[in-house]
């Protein structure tokens, strides 16, 4: 056959390529097998095991390969895998444009980004577009008559070198848009370099195109609460003037008046005591308040109400209440509040960036960080500690007070210390970031998955187990219905498997448990494309060609529908790639890696291996004598049946429609913003009683008890809680305040001896606690609901276009489409009906979104096969009439529809059942989709298309199979 060289070079050169990539993998695992085997459970001998052996290094002939580079160079598992955490990093754009307008205090622009910031909360455009647009609206109603390049806005000496006076607006936006991309771009190599001096295994850090966000992803950590500090930790290391408590006293005095009057304006419990939560008998030095930490948020929700902030005098109009970073040893469950003299544009006398910074201590044997400041800081700060002798000033970092000492002596030489209590980890992490710079802009975490190593290493199981069974299921079919054939077709499989491991591998792409899912995919895939050729082999048998032209001719017709099944499925992959996120473009990929590679083994590298024994003389065999005559004298009258079929499918829209409109959906929290915890208890837990536990800590600001819902988990002895509690507030601090009240209201049901610690990170023997957590900002929601809308708009838009091309009559286009909706619909209504009484998650988040157009690829996939049968036998008008000619068309597809329908059925049936709670949801959705996708190909595309083309062709008469039909 020709290009047979070609394709085996390929081939080959690919296996050496996969090979090369996939030892470093086979190697650190034979390593850290065999450290395990020795040190048990034991993690301090696992570690020196790991030293003893990784010693040796793996000699290959052509190089060495090292347990170390072994180990950066393995196949990378994502969270679900291996456990760890995946965030998304949002720098803040206003304070990027505050910075570039110099902190301007010109009303157009303060109002301008006030709109920007609530604009963003359900905007997808970037910041700067938002803030020019209403910037524009703002100079335009006030006939303020602004220009960009003015003073009071980017015409600042910071940026005089590129703008002048008479630089025209849209110049200006090029620059600032050009500077804060800049910005945006140092930022990531900011929190590049801290996850390096981490030391985390094979970190994913990357941007996430036209937003202000950086993803991170760090498999294996288990000190979160280290990590989303480290990342969040701007570096915004300032220097203020503090205000001592005589001057702040009066504000006091008249603010507990207020509150004791106007409770319910400021959302405050009635009789509080706004004087007696300060504890202003226990003042600690310079501060004004000294806070028990549980009263700490009901101080700040009364210091930042609007009540509060009119109420105050001009001496501390702009002042900044801040806590400091840590209670002190003298009062470990207080916290000192710090009252620091600010202005009107907020920005800190000195603002200086360190050149460097080490840990020492003092002269009690304290840990401490010692620094140097940049030429400008050591500037700034001689001026503040001349003015401020005997005086305190605050050094703040990220708006923490660290230490707040009385000025002894000018300090000329930019030389200054932190003290605050550090321990020596901390003072390393504070070291760490200091060093490598600070962010351009303080940052927050917007989205955060986080995996306990245990649910981890369940997933790997439980991926492992459901590969292993569909893997045998699917050898076993093939070879029982193709015999000999069939063996070709899984050799093909295994090769098509190994590759896409190895090209994962070379590309850095992730493993992860829907990628698992994908592969499996995959090979249900592989078996279609041979279902294909082997079904146009049998056809031409039949016809009494010999077994060689057979064989030629059923892989030169089996090419088209097979290349158009390709396409579709791989658009549907590319737009979940485009739109969707971390575990769902990890789908994606392997589903675009799985399609490329299943189109080279299955037809052409299998075509090769067949004709290399064809042309030897030998036979291969495609049927069985249990399999040789199924479904080859079967005829249907489908288009005679099709007005029974609008009938069932209309009752099952109507009652998908009515369904979505009166019960609505259970929406995740990618969809809903919020957070989400899986607990796991070592008995069976009652998920009743645990929420109404939870329920009275989890109240909204109205008082409800509603922001929280808890639904077992797979086993009786696992809990999914969801909860909107504090949706807004995306700090640690939020975090950590929810985390424990989850351990207050599940106390009783978990172990004695228990800490919070233990339950946070499931951090114990056995595994208990929070194993896994999700948290969503309303933005991000807002984000990922729009993405999946136009994910599936475009893929529908797509296919129609495709479709339209290759098939040259809108009307197929139109049917293809009009069975993807009702595909669509059927199961968003299933979706609506069953969430409350199925026993696992049906929960609308991005993992629907991805089950969704998969099962949109795997029907097109089907109703191509069908209309490029019904093509082909238009062309040879192989029939009398148009509806003979279908019926022809979809009975002859029947052997390919059946083995294809049912082998991807039984494979998604055992990743259902063996995959893990995780993938329960996902795979429910693909098995109403691959059946309702079956159907849908014969009954709504091929009927919608047959009743748009009809009259345009051939009469209506009666009709019956034809004598063509074999």
């Amino acid at each position: 056959m020709q290009g047979k060289g070609l394709i085996l070079i390929v081939a080959f050169v690919l296996g050496l390529i996969c090979i090369s990539e996939l030892v470093p993998t086979i190697y650190s695992n034979r390593i850290e097998s065999e450290a395990k085997a020795i040190a048990g459970d034991n993690p301090a001998k696992y570690q020196r095991e790991i030293d003893r052996l990784s010693k040796d290094t793996l000699n290959l002939g052509i190089y060495k390969l090292s347990y170390t580079e072994a180990k950066e160079k393995q196949i990378k598992l994502g969270l679900d895998l291996k456990g760890g955490v995946n965030v998304l990093l949002e720098i803040n754009q206003a304070d990027l444009v505050k910075d570039l307008t110099n902190y301007s205090t010109n009303p157009v622009v303060l109002e301008a980004l006030k709109n920007t910031n609530e604009e963003q909360k359900h905007s997808t455009r970037p910041y700067i577009d938002d803030f020019f647009t209403q910037f524009d609206k703002l100079n335009k109603e006030k006939g303020a008559n602004l220009k960009l390049s003015n003073p009071d806005v980017f015409g600042t000496q910071k940026l005089s070198s590129e703008i002048k006076f008479n630089t025209s607006d849209d110049e200006v936006k090029k620059i600032i848009k050009r500077k804060i991309d800049d910005a945006l771009g140092s930022a990531y190599e900011v929190i590049r370099t801290r996850i390096d001096k981490m030391g985390v295994t094979q970190p994913n850090v990357q941007r996430v195109p036209g937003t202000g966000r950086i993803s991170v992803e760090m498999p294996g950590v288990t000190d979160v609460d280290r990590i989303k500090k480290m990342l969040q930790t701007s570096a915004k290391l300032e220097f203020w003037e503090v205000q001592q408590f005589p001057e702040i006293a009066p504000y006091f005095e008249q603010l507990n008046k207020l509150v004791l009057a106007k409770p319910d304006s400021l959302g405050v419990p009635k009789n509080t005591n706004f004087a007696a939560l300060l504890n202003l008998n226990s003042l600690r030095a310079n501060g004004v308040a000294n806070v028990k930490l549980s009263d700490t948020a009901l101080i700040n929700k009364i210091l930042n109400s609007k009540i509060a902030e009119s109420a105050r005098p001009a001496n501390i109009r702009y002042t900044k209440f801040m806590w400091g970073y840590k209670p002190e040893n003298e009062s470990p469950n207080q916290l000192v509040l710090y009252a620091i003299r600010s202005n009107i544009s907020g920005k800190a006398p000195v603002d200086g960036a360190v050149d460097n910074a080490n840990i020492n201590f003092d002269q009690l044997g304290r840990v401490v960080v010692d620094m140097q400041m940049d030429s400008q800081g050591t500037k700034d700060w001689k001026i503040l500690t001349e003015k401020n002798v005997g005086k305190p000033v605050a050094v703040t970092l990220d708006d923490r007070v660290y230490t707040a000492p009385n000025v002894v002596n000018a300090i000329p030489n930019g030389r200054t210390q932190i003290s605050g209590n550090f321990s020596q980890e901390e003072a390393k992490d504070l070291v760490n970031v200091l060093s490598t710079g600070k962010l351009p802009a303080t940052a927050k975490i917007v989205q955060a998955d986080v995996v306990g190593p245990s649910l981890g290493q369940a997933s790997i199981d439980a991926g492992i187990w459901s590969f292993i069974i569909a893997f045998i299921f699917i050898v076993v079919y093939i070879i029982f219905y193709y015999g000999g054939a069939g063996i070709y077709a899984v050799i093909a499989m295994i090769i098509n498997l190994f590759y896409i491991f190895g090209i994962m591998d070379s590309i850095g792409a992730t493993l992860t448990l829907p990628g698992i899912a994908g592969i499996v995919l995959t090979m249900a895939m592989a078996v279609d494309t041979n279902v294909i050729i082997y079904e146009r082999t049998k056809e031409e048998l039949f016809l009494g060609k010999n077994i060689k032209e057979a064989y030629k001719d059923g892989f030169k017709h089996a090419l088209s529908a097979i290349i158009d099944g390709h396409l579709t499925t791989l658009l549907t992959a590319v737009v979940l790639y485009i739109f969707g996120t971390g575990p769902i473009q990890g789908f994606a990929v392997t589903l675009i890696i799985g399609l490329l590679m299943t189109f080279f083994t299955s037809v052409l590298l299998s075509r090769v291996m067949i004709f290399s024994r064809l042309n030897k003389g030998k036979e291969i065999s495609v049927w069985t004598p249990m399999t040789k005559n199924i479904f080859r004298n079967v005829w249907l009258d489908f288009i005679g049946k099709r007005k029974i079929a609008y009938v069932f499918s209309a009752v099952l829209m109507i009652i998908s429609i009515a369904s979505i409109a009166i019960n609505g959906f259970k929406y995740g929290v990618d969809f809903e913003g919020g957070r989400n915890y899986v607990v796991k208890f070592d008995k069976s837990v009652d998920a009743t009683k645990a929420q109404e536990q939870l329920a009275k800590l989890f109240q909204t600001k109205s008082g409800k008890n509603n922001s929280v819902d808890v639904k077992t988990f797979g086993n009786t002895n696992q809990l999914k809680i969801t909860t909107d509690y504090k949706i807004d507030d995306e700090s640690l601090s939020a975090d950590q305040e929810i985390e424990s009240k989850l351990y207050q209201g599940l106390k009783s049901d978990l172990p004695n001896g228990l800490t919070l610690q233990q339950f946070k990170t499931s951090n114990n023997k056995q595994g208990l606690g929070i194993v896994s957590s999700v948290k969503v900002g309303p933005s991000v929601a807002d984000d990922i609901k729009t993405g999946g809308t136009f994910a599936v708009l475009a893929a529908l838009g797509g296919i129609f276009i495709y479709i339209l091309f290759r098939f040259r009559k809108w009307q197929f286009s139109l049917g293809a489409v009009a069975a993807l909706f009702h595909d669509a619909v059927i199961i968003l209504g299933a979706y609506s009906l069953l969430y409350r009484v199925m026993p696992f998650n049906m929960e609308i988040n991005q993992d629907f979104i991805a089950a969704i157009l998969t099962v949109l690829g795997y029907s097109i996939n089907d109703t191509v096969i069908v209309f490029d049968r019904i093509r082909e036998y238009l062309r040879e008008k192989k029939a009398k009439t148009l509806a003979a000619l279908f019926d022809d068309s979809i009975s002859s597809t029947l052997g390919r529809t059946f083995n294809t329908s049912f082998t991807i059925l039984m494979v998604i049936l055992a990743i259902f059942i063996f995959g893990g709670e995780n993938l329960r949801g996902f795979m429910f959705a693909l098995l109403l989709g691959i059946g309702f996708g079956t159907y849908s190909s014969i009954f709504v595309a091929s009927a919608t298309a047959y009743d748009f083309l009809k009259g345009k062709g051939k009469e209506e008469t009666p009709h019956e199979r034809t004598s063509t039909k074999k």
